[in-house]
């Protein structure tokens, strides 16, 4: 097992084409870091690349939050990186390393998406402005986290959906985030399949729902 201060806990399902890059860079730009893959039920052989290029790969039932759970608890870093398979930092570990705080418990980095049509840079800017404000990050940014408060809140909690709003809402009564001025870049891809104005629509409308006090599973049905 590596001793690494840094585990990279990526949940996935049918990522056969992201996960292999995406592990790619990370051992490129962490090569000191632990990175764990949690398969949620792929049929696509999202397993077979996972199991080739990463430290520590699981098998669990669908579900970011069962998944990312499952794979903190196997961790060994004291900072937690919760990271989507289509999501890569664009920085180093030591760029990283460089601009944690001591003091800091949670956090996350500023988010690019991969489009490069300036209606895309103007939607990571509004991302960004938002969870800046409201100090809740989107799973897209790269959620970073002590793993003894992850482990002292009980983690991601028995969602469906909207896992890393409840986690950011947990996390910041305890403490500010640090926002990284750091940035990783996310595929665009469903923001281009769905369409611009349906997916931001889709999107603020689950979030308002949450906010207004309704089921996540109920809300996955829709997402």
């Amino acid at each position: 097992m590596k001793n690494t201060p840094f585990s990279f806990v990526i949940p996935v399902l049918n990522e056969a084409d992201n996960i292999g890059h995406t592990l790619a860079i990370l051992k490129s730009r962490f090569p000191n870091s632990e990175t764990i893959v949690v398969d949620g039920g792929s049929s696509d052989g999202t397993d077979e690349i996972a199991k080739k290029d990463c430290d520590i790969f699981l098998e669990s039932s669908a579900g970011r939050a069962t998944q990312m759970n499952l794979g903190a608890l196997r961790a060994q870093g004291e900072v937690l990186f919760f990271l989507h398979a289509d999501t890569v930092p664009d920085f180093s570990e030591a760029e990283f390393s460089d601009q944690l705080s001591l003091s800091t418990i949670w956090g996350f980095c500023r988010l690019k998406l991969s489009g490069q049509k300036i209606i895309y840079k103007v939607i990571s800017s509004l991302i960004n402005k938002r969870s800046e404000i409201t100090y809740v990050s989107s799973g897209d940014q790269m959620i970073f986290v002590r793993r003894a408060v992850f482990d002292a809140l009980g983690g991601y909690g028995n969602l469906s959906l909207m896992e890393d709003i409840y986690l950011s809402k947990q996390l910041r009564v305890i403490s500010k985030p640090q926002v990284m001025s750091l940035e990783v870049v996310s595929s665009s891809r469903r923001w281009e399949e769905n369409g611009v104005i349906r997916t931001i629509v889709l999107m603020w409308t689950l979030r308002a729902a949450y906010f207004c006090g309704v089921s996540p599973n109920l809300l996955k049905k829709f997402y």
